[in-house]
């Protein structure tokens, strides 16, 4: 190739590989390492005596199809009600959210804001109200309108608060995960998050979990000292990051288990991770280097491994890159093969290895129907579309325009508990 042909041009290309190479075996090798973490359970003592109080907070954006479902079952929790309310913000709804929220038992705020829109800003506008209730509640736990939770959902963050945690994230499963192919592989992207990844970083003892959105739990004098402001489109990702640059963790709760609506269709997936996207790369811009900095200074890997996830669409970037010039063959003699040198197999085969073994180990251990295995046959479109949707989050990345992901799965939470039965009997 013309621009090769100069020694001064492939001596640049290869200065350029050679970091591309080892920031791709170096990724490979950490994520497989923590995920090694997540094929067990510790065992845990749990704290099952009654302590803490809850306010249990829903931001809902036109939800009259789902906010009747969650409020009646979150009302029917195994928990003193006297050590809990149920709050809903209808967030500039112009549908009967906030009629059908009250009428089932929720405390309910309507809030109107043509400027600020979207959840965070909810979410801010309700915890400054529910601040003025001076010492009612010890913690607030965030829920999306279009979830079902399981009953024991409160005893298990009153047992992580108990022994001292301030940031719990929940395990977070699909209520309709069958539905269609699209909300079968989004599951299996849940369901391997929350053992390869959340579950792996709890059982280190020495990393901090990522708060995923829904079912987070927040202990109010944390809330109020650090304040919430993550308006971004990602919130649950800026607060995770805020949080520990101020040296406050996040744990895990396994037992804690919030069913999550999965979009129907391609082009809903589409959209909504399009927004995690943009949302990620603007946290990279502000947490990365600082989170980086403070790994090295106070030596603590916690703040490395935040680091690492942060740099998560980067890496999709660096390595669709790698992939396109490792398929031009004439590219192949301008720069050194460290795969070849660190590795016996290619980078490549032993991802896709990896990426085959994963999901089938994850649906064995958590004991998934065959519907699950099913949907491994196309879960490899919905894994390789995310290279566009990152190079898309990156090039909007300062697209802070917010956008609703309509739901309209209405199942009572006892459908989702009778097929959670049948798995298990199975």
């Amino acid at each position: 190739m013309e621009f090769m042909s100069g020694v001064t041009g492939s001596h640049l290309f290869n200065l350029i590989m050679i970091p591309v190479q080892v920031l791709i075996v170096f990724f490979t090798l950490y994520y497989f390492v923590l995920s090694m973490f997540g094929l067990f359970r510790k065992h845990e003592e749990k704290i099952l005596t009654p302590e803490k109080s809850f306010a249990l907070v829903v931001s809902a954006y036109n939800e009259e199809a789902v906010i009747g479902q969650l409020v009646e079952n979150l009302l029917k929790l195994d928990y003193p009600k006297e050590l809990y309310d149920v709050f809903v913000v209808a967030d500039n709804c112009t549908d009967k959210t906030a009629l059908i929220a009250k009428e089932a038992g929720a405390i309910v705020h309507q809030r109107f804001n043509a400027e600020k829109r979207g959840k965070g800003y909810a979410l801010e506008w309700l915890f400054h109200r529910i601040f003025k209730m001076e010492g009612k509640y010890d913690a607030v736990i965030i829920f999306d309108a279009d979830n079902l939770v399981n009953q024991s959902f409160l005893v298990e963050m009153n047992s992580k608060l108990c022994q001292g945690h301030k940031i719990v994230q929940c395990y977070l499963d699909s209520k309709n995960p069958f539905d269609t192919w699209v909300t079968n592989s989004f599951s299996i992207a849940f369901w391997l998050q929350n053992r390869m990844l959340q579950l792996a970083r709890y059982n280190t003892g020495h990393l901090s979990n990522i708060l995923g959105g829904t079912g987070m739990c927040i202990d109010m004098d944390v809330l109020k000292k650090i304040g919430w402001g993550a308006t971004s489109l990602t919130e649950d990702l800026e607060f995770t990051m805020k949080a520990l640059s101020y040296g406050i963790k996040t744990t895990w709760a396994h037992d804690a288990v919030v069913y999550d609506e999965k979009p129907l269709t391609f082009a809903q997936s589409w959209r909504q991770r399009k927004r995690w996207a943009q949302g990620q790369v603007d946290c990279a811009v502000r947490y990365l280097i600082p989170l980086l900095i403070k790994a090295f200074k106070e030596r603590r890997i916690m703040y490395f491994d935040a680091a690492v996830h942060l740099f998560q669409p980067a890496l999709t970037l660096i390595a669709t890159f790698f992939m396109f010039v490792n398929i031009i063959s004439a590219l192949q003699p301008y720069y050194s093969q460290i795969f070849s040198v660190v590795m016996p197999w290619s980078g490549w085969q032993i991802l896709s290895a990896i990426s085959l073994v994963y999901p089938l180990a994850v649906l064995a251990l958590d004991k998934l129907p065959w519907k699950a295995y099913i949907g491994l046959i196309l879960y490899p479109i919905f894994i390789y579309s995310w290279i566009p949707i990152c190079f898309l989050g990156f090039i909007n990345r300062n697209d802070k325009e917010w956008s609703h992901t309509l739901h309209t799965r209405s199942i009572a939470i006892e459908e989702v508990e009778l097929r959670q039965k049948k798995v298990s009997t199975n």
